[in-house]
């Protein structure tokens, strides 16, 4: 019986580990084998014209432009985007969740429908939107006297409208975790605090935030990880134009894997982008790590 009873943990775990293994660490493995080959289209159709060349496909990815303005476009996207997202994302939550308005029910719904509606169907509604002549963005501009804006047809602002398509996508599941985490916090402190004359603004930097902590630490390094691997909106929208413009990491490893068929080259890119990821993550959660101890 002992026996048994220490063996049922692993058998609860045994499933999603084998799944893990199968769908997750197996191909990561083929992926550093394929990064480390010549691999093609054609070595698809014969092994045998396959050939292995160490490193030199990450000598090569770190030597090329393209890829290294991907990643300069990748580390813009991420320095604008993540504290735009997890600042309105806050904000949101703490309006919905500390409104005394029904409104603000309804607007759960409203800021959480974007993040599961098919990006497919808001790339078409958001190239309307900002198409140059007939837009609306550009209408309501050129209606209060201001000029047309290169929507997606200048690098830098294209960028910047894609961050702001990507900010709209990514609030509600956001929002979602920072009012759960928000419902957590015992009503006793405010009430607490209230009686102590504490303002709103105190309450909310001396008890709400401290409170959310660990709430907006996993936002940001979710948030993070989710923006280091932008692709859909760059996709969808500018195919990383114009001139290369908008290409992400993401992007730029999809491109020469699947256009191109460059499958050693993309997949070495991939572990360039991964190891990225690692380092930012770790350097993170050090971060988090000092705080807590201080």
């Amino acid at each position: 019986m002992k026996g048994s009873s220490k063996m049922a943990p692993y058998v609860f775990i045994g499933p999603t580990l084998l799944l893990l293994a199968v769908f997750s660490l197996l191909p990561i493995l083929v992926a550093l084998g394929i990064s480390l080959t010549d691999m093609d289209l054609a070595g698809l159709a014969d092994y045998s014209s396959i050939s292995f060349v160490g490193l030199a496909n990450y000598a090569d990815v770190l030597g090329d432009p393209v890829f290294l303005l991907a990643l300069r476009n990748t580390l813009f996207y991420v320095v604008i985007g993540v504290p735009l997202v997890i600042a309105c994302s806050l904000g949101v939550a703490l309006l919905i969740q500390f409104g005394r308005s029904r409104l603000f029910k309804v607007f759960r719904v409203v800021y959480y429908l974007p993040s599961v509606t098919n990006v497919v169907a808001v790339a078409v509604v958001w190239s309307y939107l900002y198409n140059p002549g007939i837009g609306l963005f550009n209408y309501i501009l050129t209606s209060i006297g201001f000029d047309k804006v290169p929507w997606l047809t200048e690098p830098t602002i294209a960028k910047l409208s894609l961050i702001l398509l990507a900010l709209w996508r990514s609030i509600g599941l956001n929002m979602i975790i920072f009012i759960a985490a928000l419902q957590g916090i015992d009503r006793s402190y405010y009430e607490a605090a209230q009686l102590d004359g504490a303002s709103g603004w105190q309450q909310l930097t001396r008890i709400t935030l401290p409170m959310m902590r660990f709430a907006i630490f996993f936002v940001t390094i979710t948030t993070m990880i989710g923006w280091l691997q932008f692709f859909e909106e760059p996709f969808v929208m500018t195919q990383g134009g114009p001139l290369n413009g908008t290409v992400s990491a993401s992007l730029f490893i999809y491109q020469n894997g699947f256009q191109y068929s460059h499958f050693g080259y993309a997949a070495a890119g991939s572990f360039v982008l991964f190891f990225l990821i690692i380092a930012v993550t770790m350097v993170q959660l050090r971060l988090q790590r000092k705080q807590a101890e201080e």
